[in-house]
């Protein structure tokens, strides 16, 4: 059985990582398998390019260079990590992924949309994500979160944007929830975590159902 694949989006501070992470464990507790990861990460290859990317050594050629070594480490993560896990039966949750580059270098760097879907063509193919979970705040809430997670850590190549570029990054996500409902849902992530982790494995329970996962690993176990 293939397994199901979901990811996280959204600004800095939205609350992707702990909600990616509350949700695996929520899925481990019923004994479905969970392979948690991240991009630009998730293998050996694309971790190297994450410190490239986030370093911001490859800002100065240009958000094109960026996206195609977002690409290039997408491609790396699929290979080695996503897509045998899919094929071994197991969830996979991602802390970003597609989405990201649709936004960041594509809505607010002007990359071209056509390179952008391209890059996608090679990277994941079919293999989209059954369903991406949006995480709303607003641009000063989710910065104030990532200051006070950061603490005495310098600012990463993303963080260190503007606000006007961060709020500009709200519009595009939501813009991306408008254009594919089916996938996307849109989540506020200013409620209290709890309230926020329900909302999400409501979502999860009715659109893929880990309850009939469960049984059918049961069924199937000796």
């Amino acid at each position: 059985m293939q397994g199901r694949f979901i990811t996280f989006e959204g600004g800095e501070g939205s609350g992707k990582s702990t909600h990616a992470r509350l949700l695996a464990d929520r899925l481990n507790s019923l004994n479905i398998d969970v392979v948690l990861t991240r991009e630009p990460g998730g293998s050996a290859g694309a971790e190297i390019i994450r410190h490239i990317l986030l370093s911001g050594i490859a800002k100065p050629l240009g958000a094109e260079t960026e996206a195609i070594l977002f690409a290039a480490a997408r491609d790396d993560h699929m290979r080695a990590t996503i897509r045998p896990a899919l094929a071994a039966g197991k969830w996979v949750i991602c802390d970003r992924f597609i989405d990201s580059t649709r936004v960041y270098q594509g809505a607010l760097g002007n990359v071209d949309a056509k390179l952008i879907r391209s890059l996608e063509r090679v990277t994941v193919g079919d293999d989209m994500p059954d369903l991406t979970f949006i995480l709303d705040v607003p641009a000063t809430v989710g910065l104030a979160r990532a200051t006070r997670r950061r603490g005495k850590a310098a600012t990463d190549r993303f963080e260190a944007e503007s606000i006007e570029f961060h709020q500009e990054l709200r519009k595009a996500y939501v813009a991306i929830v408008e254009s594919e409902p089916k996938r996307c849902i849109i989540i506020d992530g200013r409620a209290p975590r709890e309230v926020v982790a329900d909302r999400i494995w409501t979502t999860v329970e009715q659109r893929l159902h880990p309850g009939l996962e469960r049984l059918a690993a049961e069924t199937a176990a000796p």
